[in-house]
């Protein structure tokens, strides 16, 4: 019933709506801050002003850039911030007023929104083409000009901290290499400044982003408008990208996984994780180096790994265990809420490397002993349509977790009938395993390889 109604208003939205704009943006700066406002409308009759704040740590200076080559930047930050409004009505045709892009950059942005729309298309039972969802022109005759960068730092790397564990093995394990790491945050939280501190880093001596919703937004969405899931790995990439510039740093090391790549939708493309796939790590660097800046190096450090791998390398890490949080429920009050997909898969996930008795004070329980998280447990085992729509691993993962977990975990509700494995081969081969695809640079591939060598062996 919730989806034929949605879908009713998608059609409806559509024609009460039929253009969205993206008419520009200013910004400003002083001697520590930068700001940008950004100006979206729906038609002439609802307009949004979201902001973007970086603040600069201290022992870093703004680069010296040319106005050109920042407004490029700030204009792609808006082109991916605009799809979270845009989402509200759906709106056939996006108006384009600060630049003008070519057909092939339109096309990437069209990818770009409907792969990283695909649950959101999913769960309001909306059913259309890549080439039908959004007509996108543009009207200013404004071009782009490629940068090539001489003046970036190789020195340093910056990091994106989102407070979970990824990013923690991340930062311990870059340490190990000769370079200067700079943490990077997106609204600052517990956690995070947690992972930071825990991990050796200065809250000072790392960027902090503010990324606030206008609230227009949000009223839309207590009115009726459509809701749901944007790709905030997208944002985070070009947010990245700008704020690496403004800064004249070279690296940005991102924490996404090789699991990340996985359908949440079983028999579909449709993956909640798509903007930290390597699909769109591919294409985003393909994209900024031909049309953008050559010279900076954005991707995936744990690209080689999948979750499990990470899931042991944390385990290490016992200093940061009773900080890092993945739960999205609890994130403002910075706990683990228990009730989530998040959580049941962050505890089944560390079941094989943490004792239970540690697991039951870092979570205030023992999630697999609670009967109402069977059917997410099911969810996550790939007894369902659809995996939960999380950042969480694949079904093979939750599966070797569970059959290698230590074995007081046997005695909760949701393992009944569950032995341990007597062998443990299957394990230590994933734990051995090697995804070649990935874009490390030589010195970063080097670090994670000799970290796993010697963390296994």
């Amino acid at each position: 019933m919730l989806k034929n109604k949605n879908t009713e208003s998608f059609l409806n939205f559509r024609k009460k709506h039929p253009e969205f704009y993206y008419h520009g943006f200013e910004y400003r700066f002083n001697e520590r801050n930068f700001e940008v406002n950004f100006h979206f409308s729906i038609g002439d009759e609802y307009h949004f002003h979201p902001i973007h704040r970086v603040s600069l740590p201290t022992q870093l200076q703004w680069n010296k850039m040319d106005a050109q080559e920042l407004d490029q930047l700030v204009f792609h930050l808006g082109m991916v911030e605009l799809v979270s409004y845009w989402k509200a009505s759906c709106s056939p045709r996006v108006i384009i007023k600060p630049f003008r892009l070519s057909h092939e950059q339109i096309e990437w942005w069209k990818k770009l929104y409907f792969e990283g729309l695909g649950e959101f298309f999913y769960l309001n039972d909306i059913q259309i083409s890549r080439q039908d969802f959004v007509e996108i022109v543009c009207e200013s005759e404004r071009t782009f000009k490629i940068y090539d960068i001489k003046e970036v730092s190789s020195d340093i790397v910056m990091v994106p901290v989102g407070g979970g564990k990824d990013s923690v093995v991340s930062l311990e394990v870059i340490k190990g290499i000769d370079i200067s790491i700079v943490p990077m945050v997106v609204n600052l939280r517990g956690a995070t400044e947690e992972s930071i501190v825990n991990a050796g880093f200065n809250i000072s001596e790392s960027i902090i982003t503010k990324r606030s919703i206008d609230p227009q937004l949000i009223a839309l969405n207590q009115m009726g408008y459509l809701n749901g899931h944007t790709p905030f790995s997208a944002m985070l990439a070009f947010l990245s990208l700008m704020v690496s510039r403004m800064m004249g740093i070279k690296y940005v090391a991102l924490s996404n996984e090789s699991s990340a790549n996985e359908s949440t939708v079983v028999g579909t493309n449709i993956n909640h994780q798509y903007s930290k796939s390597y699909e769109f790590e591919n294409d985003f660097r393909s994209y900024y180096q031909k049309h953008l800046t050559k010279g900076q190096e954005y991707f995936s450090f744990l690209r080689p790994l999948s979750e499990l791998q990470i899931a042991c390398l944390f385990s290490r890490f016992h200093w940061h265990h009773r900080s890092f949080k993945s739960c999205n429920v609890g994130s403002k009050q910075n706990i683990w809420c228990g009730k989530c997909s998040k959580c049941l898969f962050t505890y089944i996930l560390l079941s094989p490397f943490i004792p239970q008795n540690q697991m039951e004070i870092i979570f205030g329980k023992k999630l697999l002993n609670d009967i109402s998280l069977k059917p997410i447990f099911e969810e996550l085992r790939g007894q369902s349509a659809t995996k939960p729509f999380e950042c969480v691993g694949t079904i093979a993962e939750v599966e070797l977790a569970l059959n290698h977990a230590h074995k007081e975990y046997y005695t909760e509700v949701l393992m009944k009938n569950r032995k341990p494995q007597s062998s443990k081969d299957a394990l230590i081969a994933e734990l051995h395993n090697w995804n070649r695809i990935h874009f490390l640079p030589r010195q970063f591939e080097e670090q994670l390889k000799d970290y796993i060598e010697r963390c296994w062996n």
